[in-house]
Protein backbone atom coordinates (compact mmCIF):
# COMPACT_ATOMS: atom_id res chain seq x y z
CA UNK A 1 0.00 0.00 0.00
CA UNK A 2 1.23 3.41 -0.96
CA UNK A 3 1.26 6.12 2.08
CA UNK A 4 0.94 9.83 1.05
CA UNK A 5 2.86 11.81 3.48
CA UNK A 6 2.10 15.31 4.18
CA UNK A 7 5.12 17.72 3.56
CA UNK A 8 6.11 18.91 6.97
CA UNK A 9 5.01 22.40 6.18
CA UNK A 10 1.81 21.92 5.37
CA UNK A 11 1.52 19.66 8.09
CA UNK A 12 2.50 21.75 10.81
CA UNK A 13 0.25 23.97 9.36
CA UNK A 14 -2.61 21.90 9.58
CA UNK A 15 -1.51 20.98 13.40
CA UNK A 16 -1.28 24.76 14.23
CA UNK A 17 -5.29 25.42 12.66
CA UNK A 18 -6.15 21.94 14.53
CA UNK A 19 -4.99 23.66 17.88
CA UNK A 20 -6.20 26.56 17.05
CA UNK A 21 -9.62 25.33 16.47
CA UNK A 22 -9.50 23.81 19.84
CA UNK A 23 -8.84 26.55 21.72
CA UNK A 24 -12.10 28.73 20.54
CA UNK A 25 -13.69 25.54 21.26
CA UNK A 26 -12.60 25.37 24.74
CA UNK A 27 -13.39 29.59 24.47
CA UNK A 28 -16.85 29.00 24.03
CA UNK A 29 -17.08 26.11 26.37
CA UNK A 30 -15.86 28.62 28.59
CA UNK A 31 -17.28 31.50 28.00
CA UNK A 32 -19.28 32.60 31.06
CA UNK A 33 -23.36 31.95 30.40
CA UNK A 34 -23.82 35.34 32.74
CA UNK A 35 -23.84 37.45 30.11
CA UNK A 36 -27.02 36.58 28.26
CA UNK A 37 -30.69 35.07 28.02
CA UNK A 38 -30.81 34.78 32.27
CA UNK A 39 -33.45 35.46 34.49
CA UNK A 40 -33.15 36.00 38.22
CA UNK A 41 -35.56 35.77 40.84
CA UNK A 42 -35.51 36.80 44.11
CA UNK A 43 -36.64 34.52 46.70
CA UNK A 44 -37.77 36.07 50.08
CA UNK A 45 -37.41 32.96 52.34
CA UNK A 46 -34.24 31.50 50.52
CA UNK A 47 -32.20 34.61 51.33
CA UNK A 48 -31.05 33.81 47.65
CA UNK A 49 -31.59 34.50 43.99
CA UNK A 50 -32.61 31.83 41.33
CA UNK A 51 -31.11 31.75 38.33
CA UNK A 52 -33.42 30.53 35.06
CA UNK A 53 -31.77 30.04 31.57
CA UNK A 54 -34.55 31.46 29.31
CA UNK A 55 -33.92 29.12 26.10
CA UNK A 56 -34.00 25.94 28.18
CA UNK A 57 -36.53 27.12 30.56
CA UNK A 58 -34.28 25.16 33.85
CA UNK A 59 -32.76 26.84 36.53
CA UNK A 60 -28.95 26.33 36.03
CA UNK A 61 -27.97 27.97 39.75
CA UNK A 62 -28.56 29.91 42.75
CA UNK A 63 -26.75 32.87 43.92
CA UNK A 64 -26.86 33.41 47.86
CA UNK A 65 -27.56 37.45 49.00
CA UNK A 66 -28.80 39.59 51.84
CA UNK A 67 -31.59 38.78 53.96
CA UNK A 68 -34.99 39.05 52.34
CA UNK A 69 -34.49 40.04 48.80
CA UNK A 70 -36.99 41.80 47.34
CA UNK A 71 -36.24 44.28 44.59
CA UNK A 72 -34.03 43.31 41.57
CA UNK A 73 -32.63 46.51 39.25
CA UNK A 74 -29.92 46.67 37.00
CA UNK A 75 -27.85 50.11 36.76
CA UNK A 76 -27.55 51.99 33.47
CA UNK A 77 -24.13 50.51 32.65
CA UNK A 78 -25.58 47.09 32.69
CA UNK A 79 -22.37 45.79 34.90
CA UNK A 80 -23.94 45.89 37.71
CA UNK A 81 -27.47 44.28 39.88
CA UNK A 82 -28.79 45.93 42.98
CA UNK A 83 -30.80 43.62 45.20
CA UNK A 84 -32.88 45.43 48.05
CA UNK A 85 -32.72 43.34 51.03
CA UNK A 86 -35.71 44.13 53.68
CA UNK A 87 -34.72 42.67 56.42
CA UNK A 88 -30.35 43.18 55.89
CA UNK A 89 -31.62 47.07 55.11
CA UNK A 90 -29.33 47.40 52.27
CA UNK A 91 -28.81 46.67 48.74
CA UNK A 92 -26.62 43.93 47.65
CA UNK A 93 -24.41 45.16 44.52
CA UNK A 94 -23.68 42.32 41.99
CA UNK A 95 -21.13 41.86 39.45
CA UNK A 96 -22.99 40.64 36.52
CA UNK A 97 -19.72 39.36 34.93
CA UNK A 98 -18.68 37.07 37.72
CA UNK A 99 -22.08 36.79 39.59
CA UNK A 100 -20.35 37.57 42.99
CA UNK A 101 -21.36 40.19 45.72
CA UNK A 102 -19.12 43.48 44.97
CA UNK A 103 -20.10 45.50 47.89
CA UNK A 104 -23.09 46.59 50.01
CA UNK A 105 -25.19 49.91 50.27
CA UNK A 106 -27.37 51.27 53.62
CA UNK A 107 -30.58 51.67 52.24
CA UNK A 108 -31.95 52.22 55.35
CA UNK A 109 -34.89 50.20 57.69
CA UNK A 110 -37.10 47.85 55.50
CA UNK A 111 -36.26 48.49 52.08
CA UNK A 112 -39.44 47.79 50.11
CA UNK A 113 -38.16 49.11 46.02
CA UNK A 114 -36.29 51.52 44.59
CA UNK A 115 -34.98 53.05 41.33
CA UNK A 116 -31.89 54.64 40.02
CA UNK A 117 -31.68 58.21 38.75
CA UNK A 118 -30.49 58.00 34.70
CA UNK A 119 -27.12 58.85 35.37
CA UNK A 120 -26.69 55.65 37.68
CA UNK A 121 -25.21 58.26 40.62
CA UNK A 122 -28.46 58.27 42.85
CA UNK A 123 -30.09 55.85 44.14
CA UNK A 124 -33.99 56.35 46.08
CA UNK A 125 -35.44 53.58 47.93
CA UNK A 126 -38.91 53.08 50.01
CA UNK A 127 -38.85 52.32 53.68
CA UNK A 128 -41.91 51.39 54.68
CA UNK A 129 -41.27 51.65 58.48
CA UNK A 130 -40.06 54.99 58.36
CA UNK A 131 -42.48 56.22 56.14
CA UNK A 132 -40.10 57.72 54.26
CA UNK A 133 -37.99 57.97 50.39
CA UNK A 134 -34.08 57.46 50.96
CA UNK A 135 -32.01 59.27 48.93
CA UNK A 136 -28.46 57.85 48.39
CA UNK A 137 -25.18 58.32 46.58
CA UNK A 138 -24.20 55.35 45.19
CA UNK A 139 -20.47 56.14 44.58
CA UNK A 140 -20.24 57.19 48.35
CA UNK A 141 -23.03 55.11 50.18
CA UNK A 142 -23.82 58.15 51.87
CA UNK A 143 -27.77 59.04 52.92
CA UNK A 144 -28.18 62.46 50.93
CA UNK A 145 -31.34 62.99 52.70
CA UNK A 146 -34.79 61.12 53.80
CA UNK A 147 -38.01 62.62 52.83
CA UNK A 148 -40.93 61.92 54.65
CA UNK A 149 -43.92 60.65 52.72
CA UNK A 150 -47.21 58.66 53.59
CA UNK A 151 -47.06 55.48 55.66
CA UNK A 152 -46.22 52.08 53.98
CA UNK A 153 -44.31 53.03 50.78
CA UNK A 154 -43.69 50.67 48.04
CA UNK A 155 -43.27 51.83 44.80
CA UNK A 156 -40.71 54.32 43.52
CA UNK A 157 -40.35 55.28 39.68
CA UNK A 158 -37.55 58.18 37.97
CA UNK A 159 -38.60 59.91 35.47
CA UNK A 160 -36.81 60.06 32.21
CA UNK A 161 -34.96 63.11 32.79
CA UNK A 162 -33.88 62.10 36.26
CA UNK A 163 -36.07 65.73 37.80
CA UNK A 164 -39.02 64.08 39.23
CA UNK A 165 -39.31 60.91 41.92
CA UNK A 166 -42.70 59.26 42.21
CA UNK A 167 -43.34 56.71 45.57
CA UNK A 168 -47.02 55.31 46.17
CA UNK A 169 -48.23 55.42 49.43
CA UNK A 170 -50.25 52.26 50.24
CA UNK A 171 -51.66 53.42 53.68
CA UNK A 172 -52.81 56.70 52.53
CA UNK A 173 -53.65 55.94 48.79
CA UNK A 174 -51.52 58.51 47.63
CA UNK A 175 -48.16 59.14 44.69
CA UNK A 176 -46.22 61.18 46.56
CA UNK A 177 -44.73 63.59 43.76
CA UNK A 178 -40.83 64.61 44.59
CA UNK A 179 -38.45 67.29 42.88
CA UNK A 180 -35.27 65.87 42.50
CA UNK A 181 -33.41 68.83 42.94
CA UNK A 182 -34.73 70.16 46.29
CA UNK A 183 -35.65 66.76 47.47
CA UNK A 184 -39.08 68.31 48.71
CA UNK A 185 -42.68 67.02 48.02
CA UNK A 186 -44.52 69.01 45.48
CA UNK A 187 -47.82 67.40 45.48
CA UNK A 188 -49.67 64.25 46.88
CA UNK A 189 -52.39 62.80 44.37
CA UNK A 190 -55.15 60.52 45.49
CA UNK A 191 -55.12 57.37 43.13
CA UNK A 192 -56.89 53.76 44.08
CA UNK A 193 -56.75 51.79 47.06
CA UNK A 194 -53.20 50.38 48.19
CA UNK A 195 -51.40 51.40 45.22
CA UNK A 196 -48.58 49.61 44.88
CA UNK A 197 -45.96 50.07 41.42
CA UNK A 198 -45.61 51.55 38.38
CA UNK A 199 -44.89 52.18 35.08
CA UNK A 200 -43.95 55.27 32.89
CA UNK A 201 -44.95 55.16 29.06
CA UNK A 202 -41.77 55.39 26.69
CA UNK A 203 -42.77 58.63 25.64
CA UNK A 204 -42.94 59.70 29.80
CA UNK A 205 -46.51 61.31 29.52
CA UNK A 206 -47.94 58.85 31.56
CA UNK A 207 -47.81 57.30 34.68
CA UNK A 208 -49.67 53.65 35.42
CA UNK A 209 -50.04 53.09 38.65
CA UNK A 210 -51.34 49.67 40.11
CA UNK A 211 -54.23 49.53 42.90
CA UNK A 212 -53.69 46.29 44.90
CA UNK A 213 -57.55 46.38 46.54
CA UNK A 214 -58.51 48.64 44.37
CA UNK A 215 -58.63 45.81 41.33
CA UNK A 216 -57.36 48.85 38.94
CA UNK A 217 -54.78 50.73 37.49
CA UNK A 218 -54.77 54.66 37.31
CA UNK A 219 -53.30 56.91 34.94
CA UNK A 220 -51.93 59.86 35.30
CA UNK A 221 -50.82 62.44 33.62
CA UNK A 222 -46.94 63.35 34.29
CA UNK A 223 -47.59 66.47 32.35
CA UNK A 224 -50.34 68.71 35.25
CA UNK A 225 -50.79 65.42 37.39
CA UNK A 226 -54.69 64.70 36.31
CA UNK A 227 -56.40 61.69 36.11
CA UNK A 228 -56.67 60.45 32.55
CA UNK A 229 -58.69 57.46 33.28
CA UNK A 230 -58.90 53.90 35.69
CA UNK A 231 -58.80 50.65 34.38
CA UNK A 232 -60.77 48.02 36.37
CA UNK A 233 -60.41 44.79 36.16
CA UNK A 234 -62.70 41.89 36.09
CA UNK A 235 -62.98 38.29 36.00
CA UNK A 236 -65.69 35.81 35.31
CA UNK A 237 -65.87 33.96 38.39
CA UNK A 238 -63.49 35.85 40.49
CA UNK A 239 -64.32 38.19 43.37
CA UNK A 240 -62.97 41.50 43.26
CA UNK A 241 -61.48 41.45 46.60
CA UNK A 242 -59.35 38.75 45.10
CA UNK A 243 -58.04 41.01 41.72
CA UNK A 244 -55.08 42.57 43.82
CA UNK A 245 -52.73 43.88 40.77
CA UNK A 246 -48.92 44.77 41.59
CA UNK A 247 -46.53 43.89 38.97
CA UNK A 248 -46.59 45.69 35.68
CA UNK A 249 -44.68 46.53 32.96
CA UNK A 250 -44.92 47.68 29.38
CA UNK A 251 -43.19 47.33 25.97
CA UNK A 252 -41.18 49.51 24.44
CA UNK A 253 -43.21 50.80 21.69
CA UNK A 254 -45.47 51.65 24.20
CA UNK A 255 -48.59 49.74 22.78
CA UNK A 256 -48.93 47.15 25.36
CA UNK A 257 -49.15 46.88 29.18
CA UNK A 258 -48.47 43.45 31.65
CA UNK A 259 -50.38 43.46 34.59
CA UNK A 260 -49.93 40.74 37.64
CA UNK A 261 -53.40 40.15 39.19
CA UNK A 262 -52.41 38.80 42.19
CA UNK A 263 -54.84 36.54 44.25
CA UNK A 264 -56.66 35.76 40.88
CA UNK A 265 -53.64 34.22 39.51
CA UNK A 266 -53.71 35.72 36.49
CA UNK A 267 -51.85 38.01 33.93
CA UNK A 268 -53.82 41.01 32.40
CA UNK A 269 -52.60 41.88 28.61
CA UNK A 270 -53.78 45.70 28.47
CA UNK A 271 -53.80 48.27 25.05
CA UNK A 272 -52.07 50.96 26.12
CA UNK A 273 -54.08 53.40 23.91
CA UNK A 274 -57.47 52.45 24.72
CA UNK A 275 -56.81 51.57 28.29
CA UNK A 276 -58.39 47.76 27.62
CA UNK A 277 -57.61 44.44 28.39
CA UNK A 278 -57.18 42.09 25.68
CA UNK A 279 -55.90 38.86 27.28
CA UNK A 280 -56.07 36.96 30.60
CA UNK A 281 -53.38 34.54 30.96
CA UNK A 282 -54.00 32.07 33.91
CA UNK A 283 -50.24 31.92 36.16
CA UNK A 284 -49.11 30.59 38.83
CA UNK A 285 -50.75 31.38 42.69
CA UNK A 286 -50.43 34.80 43.30
CA UNK A 287 -49.43 36.70 40.47
CA UNK A 288 -47.16 39.40 42.14
CA UNK A 289 -44.38 40.98 39.71
CA UNK A 290 -43.58 41.05 36.01
CA UNK A 291 -40.75 41.09 33.52
CA UNK A 292 -40.58 41.25 29.50
CA UNK A 293 -37.49 39.33 27.44
CA UNK A 294 -35.21 41.90 25.36
CA UNK A 295 -37.60 40.59 22.44
CA UNK A 296 -40.63 41.02 24.43
CA UNK A 297 -41.54 37.66 23.15
CA UNK A 298 -41.73 36.46 26.15
CA UNK A 299 -43.41 37.43 29.89
CA UNK A 300 -41.36 36.37 33.19
CA UNK A 301 -44.50 36.43 35.90
CA UNK A 302 -43.06 35.83 39.86
CA UNK A 303 -45.98 33.70 41.48
CA UNK A 304 -45.51 34.35 45.41
CA UNK A 305 -47.10 31.85 46.52
CA UNK A 306 -46.59 28.75 44.07
CA UNK A 307 -43.18 29.13 44.44
CA UNK A 308 -42.50 29.28 40.90
CA UNK A 309 -42.12 32.01 37.64
CA UNK A 310 -44.52 31.07 34.58
CA UNK A 311 -43.27 31.83 31.06
CA UNK A 312 -45.57 33.36 28.73
CA UNK A 313 -45.74 33.41 25.32
CA UNK A 314 -46.74 37.10 24.39
CA UNK A 315 -47.67 37.04 20.70
CA UNK A 316 -50.03 33.42 21.56
CA UNK A 317 -51.34 35.26 25.40
CA UNK A 318 -50.56 31.42 26.77
CA UNK A 319 -48.22 30.04 29.39
CA UNK A 320 -45.56 28.03 28.26
CA UNK A 321 -44.06 26.64 31.34
CA UNK A 322 -44.21 27.20 35.24
CA UNK A 323 -40.56 26.94 36.65
CA UNK A 324 -39.89 26.37 40.46
CA UNK A 325 -37.80 28.83 41.80
CA UNK A 326 -37.77 28.77 45.87
CA UNK A 327 -39.79 29.89 48.73
CA UNK A 328 -41.82 33.16 48.10
CA UNK A 329 -40.12 34.73 45.16
CA UNK A 330 -40.91 38.58 45.01
CA UNK A 331 -39.30 39.75 41.55
CA UNK A 332 -37.53 39.15 38.11
CA UNK A 333 -34.64 40.53 36.46
CA UNK A 334 -33.85 39.73 32.73
CA UNK A 335 -30.52 39.80 31.15
CA UNK A 336 -29.90 39.41 27.73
Amino acid sequence: MTRFTLPSSLSCLLGLLGLLGLLGLLTIVAAPAAAQGLVYVSSEKDNALAIVDLKTLTVVGSLPTCKRPRHLQRTPDHKQMLVACGESNQADIIDLASRKSVGKLALGDDPEAFDISPDGRTLYASNEDEGALSIIDIASGKLIKSVEVGKEPEGVKVSHDGKTVWVTSEAASMVHVIDTATAKVIKNIKVGKRPRRFALTPDGKQLWVTNELGASVTVLSTADYQTLGTINFELKGVRTADITPVGITMTQDGKRAFVALGRANQVAFVDIANRKVTDLVLVGKRAWNVALDKAEGRLIVVNGLSDDITVVDVAAARAIKSIAVGRVPYAALVIE
